[in-house]
């Protein structure tokens, strides 16, 4: 039974409810290089997707925050509010006054920015005391057609010629 999906510009486009993996990779750059082979020798690459098996969440502790660390976090945030608000202004104002316009703008939004961070770290108390980043992780990267048209794609990645790699 197929089913309709919508795009991102809102084109109805019918898929087979059911597909098959046709190849598993480690690295994303190997799937993506299977489906442009597959695109290069002429499959209709519409009917598959690359699909990212074996997800989890990664938080990368980056170090300590304190509140001097968080001030310093937000003096630069506010830096660079502080710059785009006076490039906004430069856009209708311009003149010798504008180099001032922008160092000032560039004093308060960082001192802002250093109290806003710092308060912001003293009011959350012992909450969190660690600064991160987080990412998404993958295991493998699965290429998967619809099945109907599994046999000629896996054909076609049969023929992919092997890797070279440049050292």
């Amino acid at each position: 039974m197929a089913q309709l999906r919508t795009t991102r510009n809102a084109t109805p486009v019918e898929t087979s409810s059911r597909r098959r993996t046709i190849a598993s990779y480690t690295d994303y750059r190997d799937a993506e290089r299977a489906v442009d082979w597959l695109s290069d020798q002429g499959f209709a690459v519409e009917r598959g997707a690359i699909i990212g098996a074996g997800l989890r969440s990664v938080e990368q502790v980056t170090g300590r925050m304190t509140a001097g660390r968080a001030a310093l976090v937000g003096a630069a945030e506010g830096t660079l509010i502080g710059a785009l608000i006076a490039l906004l202004f430069g856009l209708f104002f311009s003149g010798p006054d504008f180099g001032e316009l922008l160092l000032y703008s560039l004093a308060v939004g960082a001192s802002f920015g250093a109290i806003a961070g710092a308060l912001a770290q003293v009011v959350t108390g012992n909450g969190r005391n660690f600064a991160s980043t987080m990412t998404v992780a993958t295991d493998r990267y699965e290429v998967q057609v619809d099945e109907d048209v599994a046999a000629e794609a896996t054909q076609i990645l049969d023929r992919m010629p092997a890797r070279v790699t440049q050292g």
